[in-house]
């Protein structure tokens, strides 16, 4: 097994971009577009699972671990819910972007380079966000597992990725990097997309419990994602941990 999930050539591709990551209309547009439904359903499924009565400020208390953050783009709106978070990422360069947005943004957020497995805290988490980072880990048992390890019992991880079905490579590859221009050429690589049955195993077997599953759809009219029931491409999860 290996000792840790860091692929050296994803985290070179990330520290190319890390400039971008604040720019709505730079290389991460897609994921300022995608933005708005993530945290729509990361603050829904929270409010349930936590029974949450506080719906200025949800997430006040809970301690919430993003992996894998980036230059922050889910981290900040996340920690205006109320939330105390923690921001990881291997890349030093996403890092020193996302500390100095958050600084300038006046949020008190908590960003560490590392990867959940080289963590020396040992703190738990009661939330943890495991959004678009899967398919770009070189070992995704031993990811799933490290994460899994930093939740609280009861605690919850959301995982969003993409499906590997022939629809996810002429959509998220093909018409996202190579017709539309969306990503950067080579962002996704489809072997490494994952099943949300082979993902629901993997969870299974590291404590983690599937509690609802949807697709992520792009709406070309309107321009904006939607949650569907068509989960071909991409998909989030919520788990629970037992």
């Amino acid at each position: 097994m290996a000792n840790n999930t860091i692929n050296k050539e994803e985290i070179e591709k990330f520290n190319s971009l890390a400039e971008e990551w604040w720019d709505p209309d730079g290389k991460f547009k897609p994921l300022h577009k995608f933005n708005p439904i993530r945290i729509e359903y990361i603050k829904n499924n929270i409010i349930k699972e936590f029974n949450i009565k506080n719906k200025k400020k949800p997430f006040s208390n809970l301690e919430i671990m993003d992996i894998g953050c980036g230059g922050g783009l889910l981290t900040e709106p996340i920690s205006r819910l109320g939330g105390k978070l923690t921001g990881i990422d291997a890349s030093e360069k996403n890092i020193n972007i996302a500390k100095a947005h958050a600084k300038k943004s006046n949020l008190k957020i908590n960003y560490i380079c590392s990867s959940p497995e080289n963590l020396k805290s040992k703190k738990k988490y009661d939330v943890i966000l495991n959004m678009e980072v899967v398919e770009h880990v070189s070992d995704l048992n031993f990811f799933i597992k490290s994460s899994s390890s930093l939740l609280k019992k009861n605690g919850v991880m959301f995982i969003a990725t993409i499906n590997k079905t022939l629809k996810s490579y002429l959509f998220a590859i093909i018409g996202a990097e190579y017709v539309l221009n969306w990503l950067p050429i080579g962002t996704h690589d489809w072997f490494n997309f994952v099943e949300p049955k082979k993902l629901k195993e993997i969870c299974k077997k590291n404590n983690l419990k599937l509690l609802d599953i949807h697709g992520l759809n792009y709406n070309v009219l309107l321009d904006k994602w939607d949650l569907s029931k068509n989960t071909n491409i991409n998909y989030i999860n919520i788990f629970k941990r037992f």
